[in-house]
């Protein structure tokens, strides 16, 4: 039995954080509050109460193609606080507090909120006639790699955490990068990262908004919603922060949608990253189709998952018509995943839909890695094929969008997820990818960082300095931390 991280008490106060251009950002930590501010109510201001109201919406089938309107970027100012982009974007247009996390204490008045109603629309999605269907792809022919053994490796030593730091905040208002005003990117997640090409490294970003949204506020078309964007960096002083020199544009200071989604509740509501990699100059990303958010925390439905690629360096994108994990019945295992190329093979780890499933793993040769029929999974110490549903568990217990890498200078394989049962971002090690894996070291504790979640480690982590994205729900906004290790054993 792995013990629960004890409960941490909330860091004192502390202002907000300005970057190097006076500009306010956000603190992810769990703060005592202001003492000079005037104690908070006890109840809300506001207490909204949606009401499902069943809507009848057509989708056009096929769906109209995806936007690969591309811009080369314009170069920067010389001065580096100056805005980019007067004309789209007034840089005095500030957002509004972060939500309060609520971890702190304080007596307050009794208020009378302000109730309202509201209906909260609930598609049901009606096919009708569409676009012209996309080109088709050729299907891979069938392979079947016969099973093989695939028995577990000597358990390693579990690591030590020293010491975990908040090094910067990446994207928003009054990040480092000041990704509001350079690419309209104000509130967005994951920070999924890849070396793409020698020296770069792609940064994969799951829902972004920009004009018009506040932290804590709506999020939908109104808000310029994008379903995910792309950034590069190719700073490698990792104590410098993540820092991003670009991102994949389709107008002037303008990010733009890598992969296309519907954004139709229970039909397609957006389309998420999960992993990168590269295979020479092409570029993969594994991805998950939404159909709809639950209001349970951590749960969700997907329609598939699914893996595409870009042979333009990351610019542009297509969707492989075969390479899909379809969700039947909502039990597939492979929905949310994370592939790591290593030696002759792709790994795949996954997990069902949610942030409530067990962890199961594939692997495909590496030319084989858009079909299907070519993977194995691991079962029972087998690498068998055809066993999609059948994959063994790489340990007990649930877990929450995986990050894996294998590290080349400790000669481990590194996994780093969220783990709801133990409020906290874990880290494990293996010496192979099948395990034996070691009990989950807490990096995060949501005490320590409310509603944090993700974890996406940077491949320029080393045996000791652990560097990784990690997302702050409050915020909605991404942060690189920066964990030291103790010296791993051979």
């Amino acid at each position: 039995m792995v013990a629960l991280p004890a409960p941490a008490a909330p860091a004192p106060w502390a202002p907000l954080p300005v970057n190097g251009c006076g500009e306010t950002g956000f603190d992810p930590r769990a703060r005592e509050p202001d003492p000079h501010a005037p104690p908070p109510g006890l109840l809300p201001p506001r207490i909204n109460i949606p009401v499902p109201v069943p809507q009848i919406v057509p989708v056009p089938i096929p769906g109209p193609p995806p936007n690969d309107t591309r811009i080369e970027s314009a170069p920067l100012p010389a001065d580096p606080c100056q805005n980019p982009c007067p004309d789209i974007r007034d840089s005095a247009d500030t957002p509004a507090p972060p939500i309060d996390s609520g971890t702190g204490s304080g007596v307050g008045q009794l208020n009378l909120p302000n109730i309202s109603v509201t209906p909260d629309i609930e598609p049901i999605p009606i096919p009708v006639p569409g676009g012209p269907p996309p080109a088709p792809q050729p299907p891979p022919p069938p392979v079947v790699n016969p099973a093989e053994p695939g028995p577990l490796a000597a358990p390693v030593a579990p690591r030590r955490v020293e010491s975990v730091d908040l090094v910067n905040q990446v994207t928003g208002h009054g990040s480092t990068n000041r990704t509001d005003l350079r690419w309209q990117v104000d509130g967005t997640d994951l920070g999924i990262m890849w070396e793409s090409a020698p020296g770069r490294i792609a940064v994969a970003f799951g829902d972004t908004f920009g004009t018009g949204w506040t932290p804590g506020g709506p999020m939908g078309v109104e808000q310029d919603w994008r379903s995910n964007v792309l950034g590069y960096s190719t700073e490698h002083d990792l104590s410098k922060g993540l820092v991003l020199d670009d991102m994949v544009q389709d107008s002037r200071c303008h990010a733009a949608e890598l992969l296309d989604s519907r954004k139709i509740k229970n039909f397609e509501t957006t389309v998420i990253p999960t992993s990168g990699f590269a295979l020479g100059s092409r570029q993969y990303l594994s991805y998950m189709s939404v159909n709809r958010w639950s209001l349970i925390p951590g749960m969700w439905w997907t329609n598939r998952g699914g893996l595409a690629y870009s042979d333009d360096g990351g610019s542009t994108w297509v969707k492989d018509q075969y390479a899909q994990w379809d969700n039947m019945f909502g039990v597939d295992r492979f929905q949310v995943t994370t592939m790591v190329p290593h030696g002759d093979y792709v790994y795949m780890f996954g997990t069902p839909n949610g942030r409530v499933g067990t962890i199961g793993l594939a692997r495909v040769p590496l030319g084989e890695v858009l079909n299907k029929s070519a993977y194995q999974y691991w079962v029972d110490g087998t690498w068998a094929p055809a066993e999609e549903n059948g994959a063994t568990p790489l340990f007990p217990g649930i877990a929450g969008e995986l990050s894996v890498r294998y590290d080349e200078s400790s000669g481990q394989w590194q996994m780093m997820y969220l783990d709801p049962t133990r409020h906290a971002i874990v880290l494990r090690t293996a010496a192979d990818p099948q395990g034996a894996w070691t009990d989950g070291t807490v990096l995060i504790d949501t005490d320590d960082y409310p509603k944090a979640y993700g974890g996406f480690i940077h491949p320029w982590s080393t045996g000791r300095d652990l560097y990784f994205t990690m997302s702050a729900w409050d915020s909605y906004n991404v942060y690189l931390m920066h964990a030291t290790l103790d010296q791993p054993n051979p």
